[in-house]
């Protein structure tokens, strides 16, 4: 529960963020003005920051269900302490990893778009970026469920105990829905990779920080819902405190 209320937490932050830099772009469309402000860098390097730390929240828990299928007596590494301290390597990671384009002053004000963002062109920045925001937490997510599914297999083909091999395949399922949470972002947040793909080659559309940023919040919005289904505590507390049952049928509904 507590790498999953990290990841919870870290969507929620997400949000917070993606509703500040809306509101700024609104207010300056509003009074048609191009002014950045104090805070327009910051909102850029917090955006940066809590989009890692939500990625890597999902990697952390798919090593704590492979940890717990493959070295279930290894009882520190599913710790409470543990855990806490893995939370707080990645958050301390995704908070030092955008200082490289913020002191190097990548990170400028787009007049067209109303926002501070790296600009989409091929450099070192937007690639360092893309590595340690999506390349690393997503491969190295669906890696660990390839290996699982494969170790599960072989205990399927071996005389395992019963309760051991149910809690592997509980825990495969636990993972695959992770990977199914990384599969959403990946197809949703595809726009965003080609308009980088194509600044590469040739000048982006206008307002194509403004398109990215639809994107963003569809995706957020759908891991949400999907985090929501998909946590059965979370979703049964919620179930309880508006008097539903959480496996409630509706009338008519078979």
């Amino acid at each position: 529960m507590m790498l999953s209320a990290n990841s919870c937490f870290t969507v929620l932050l997400l949000g917070i963020s993606l509703l500040s830099i809306c509101v700024f772009t609104f207010q300056n469309d509003l009074k048609q003005i191009e002014y950045e402000d104090s805070l327009c860098i910051f909102r850029a390097y917090f955006g940066y920051s809590v989009c890692a730390m939500m990625n890597y929240s999902f990697l952390l828990q798919a090593l704590n269900r492979y940890i717990i299928v493959i070295y279930p007596h290894r009882l520190f590494w599913q710790s409470i302490r543990s855990q806490i301290f893995l939370i707080c390597i990645t958050w301390m990671f995704s908070s030092v990893y955008p200082l490289e384009f913020l002191l190097s002053g990548e990170i400028v004000y787009d007049r067209n778009n109303q926002i501070c963002q790296i600009p989409f062109q091929l450099s070192f920045s937007i690639n360092y970026m893309g590595f340690c925001v999506y390349v690393i937490p997503v491969l190295t997510t669906i890696f660990i469920y390839f290996k699982l599914v494969r170790y599960v297999k072989q205990m399927n083909k071996r005389v395992i105990p019963a309760n051991i091999l149910l809690r592997a395949h509980r825990e495969l399922k636990m993972v695959r829905r992770t990977v199914i949470l990384i599969i959403i972002l990946i197809t949703v947040c595809l726009p965003y990779q080609i308009l980088i793909i194509i600044s590469f080659f040739t000048y982006p559309p206008k307002y194509h920080f403004r398109i990215v940023y639809i994107i963003i919040n569809i995706s957020s919005a759908c891991i949400i819902i999907v985090l929501f289904q998909f946590t059965d505590q979370l979703k049964s507390s919620i179930m309880k405190r508006t008097g539903r049952p959480p496996n409630a049928v509706l009338p008519g509904v078979p």
